[in-house]
């Protein structure tokens, strides 16, 4: 009979999830060329950042009421009207103090992955 290995023991959750990938998928993905058609390869801030959570719908069905009730406050960009009044993207962060960052700079700060987010974007940080 063939003696199976010892299962490998992670300090953590994520350090499992980030090393079944580094020794698993990735080299399938390389393999494969799929970083050059798809999406571009995990890396340690994709496993490491906190979850983020996406509203979308069609405008007047209570997305910013939504957030405002999360919030206990309103964000700078929060209008609420009959007409579309929200046409960028907003991501709301927590932070040490309340500011406004261009969103330009966001998509573009490696550590958050919003370069898909192309599209304008605007952030405040609470």
């Amino acid at each position: 009979m063939k003696k199976s290995k010892p299962p490998e023991v992670y300090a953590s959750v994520l350090e499992g999830l980030k090393s079944l990938y580094k020794k698993g998928l990735l080299p399938l993905e390389e393999m494969y060329n799929f970083h050059d058609f798809h999406s571009p390869k995990l890396g340690d801030a994709d496993f490491d950042n906190k979850p983020m959570v996406m509203l979308i719908g069609q405008y007047s069905t209570g997305k910013t009421t939504f957030i405002k009730y999360l919030l206990e406050k309103e964000f700078p960009g929060c209008r609420i009207g009959p007409e579309p009044t929200t046409d960028r993207f907003i991501v709301v962060m927590n932070g040490d103090n309340d500011s406004v960052v261009p969103g330009r700079c966001l998509l573009y700060t490696v550590t958050l992955h919003l370069l898909s987010l192309s599209i304008t974007c605007c952030c405040y940080c609470l």
